[in-house]
């Protein structure tokens, strides 16, 4: 396997970003980001305009983040050259899809788009002028993933007029964990179907006049870079000098994303590249995102084994629950029963690594 770093949800000044996606695009380069995934809202300019290719080692892969009317129901789209619905101005230079949630995602599924909800549970109660924008569409069944951990909708959610200052200073150190909500719901969604999680930066990088005087840069690109990525599993390497297979890079990328092939890192606690989570049975190998029917006579053969870079505090989850936790830099587990079974990894109270599921399935019944 081949475990490349990105980092999504990144806007451009095609929406309410502040540089243009090859100045990001280099940005993410020199932080040494694999590849990058620009959502900007409501629009495909970056890609209609050409900037989706190679910058130096960093794979710039193009979607577009959709909302409704309400400004709601925040929807990431990839793997698409065109958009579905029509959009209105809802004001402040904001526009929303004419088509309602259950809709567009719908539409987006036929085309064979991939689509992650955003901030799905995103609560900001402190300051009316930077209002939350949740997810409600629950009854929507064809979204392929959730946004589980969110850089600036955590950042925001804890902001207080006592503590702004601070956090300013220290975006990264601000950054705990997941939303439990979305961490619970992600859970129960999985016992019903494949689900994957992916962790974003939502990154602008705002301008923000500070006393009166000068302008502050608010979390710059190159800051929120090194903070929540997504590292995904590939079968092959990429070779950033062979443009010609962009296309072949990005889709082998985005159907990653889809299929859980990956895990959300915290990389402000340290590279999490060396971090390995797979299964044995039958002397075959099952890594993250894979599925695996085990027969019922067989299950004492299945193990579950874990390596973390360095020592952290790892815990097994089963199914939404947590069944085992060491601290140490490996884990050896015997086989719980048919389940979904991720792995967090924590140093001291800060969330470092989440892990999407290993789902084992009992053979001769097939669930």
């Amino acid at each position: 396997m081949f475990v490349y770093s990105g980092a999504i949800h990144i806007h451009s000044s095609y929406s309410d970003g502040s540089l243009k996606p090859n100045e990001i695009a280099n940005i993410a380069n020199e932080v040494g980001l694999d590849y990058i995934v620009l959502t900007d809202h409501n629009t495909l300019n970056a890609l209609q305009f050409g900037y989706e290719k190679f910058y130096g080692k960093t794979l710039l892969i193009v979607g577009s983040e959709i909302n409704d009317l309400e400004n709601k129901n925040h929807y990431l789209v990839l793997g698409v050259d065109r958009l579905v619905g029509s959009f209105k101005d809802i004001g402040n230079n904001e526009f929303g899809n004419e088509l309602p949630a259950i809709e567009y995602v719908k539409q987006f599924h036929k085309m064979g788009a991939v689509g992650f909800i955003a901030h799905p549970f995103e609560k900001r109660t402190q300051f009316p002028q930077h209002p939350q924008f949740p997810w409600t569409c629950w009854e929507s069944k064809l979204f392929d993933g959730i946004e589980i951990w969110n850089h600036m909708s955590e950042w925001m959610e804890g902001l207080t007029e006592s503590n702004k200052f601070n956090r300013l200073i220290h975006p990264l150190k601000s950054v705990v964990a997941p939303d439990i909500e979305a961490v619970k719901k992600w859970d129960e969604l999985n016992l019903h179907r494949k689900v994957s999680a992916i962790g974003s930066v939502d990154a602008h990088s705002h301008k923000q006049n500070v006393l009166g005087f000068f302008t502050l840069d608010i979390f710059p690109y190159k800051v929120l870079f090194k903070s929540i990525r997504t590292n995904v599993l590939l079968d092959e390497k990429i070779d950033p000098e062979r443009q010609d297979l962009f296309e072949k890079y990005k889709q082998l990328i985005i159907k990653s994303l889809k299929e859980g092939r990956s895990f959300i890192v915290n990389n402000y606690y340290g590279d999490a590249k060396g971090f390995r989570f797979f299964a044995e049975y039958k002397d075959e190998y099952y890594n993250i995102g894979e599925d695996f029917f085990v027969e019922n006579s067989d299950k004492d053969n299945v193990v579950l084994k874990c390596f973390v870079p360095k020592e952290a505090k790892i815990r097994l989850i089963k199914n939404g629950n947590c069944i085992y936790e060491i601290t140490s830099t490996s884990a050896i587990w015997n086989y719980d029963g048919p389940g979904n079974y991720r792995v967090e990894c924590w140093i001291g109270d800060k969330a470092w690594i989440f892990s999407n599921n290993i789902r084992i399935l009992i053979k001769n019944n097939h669930n």
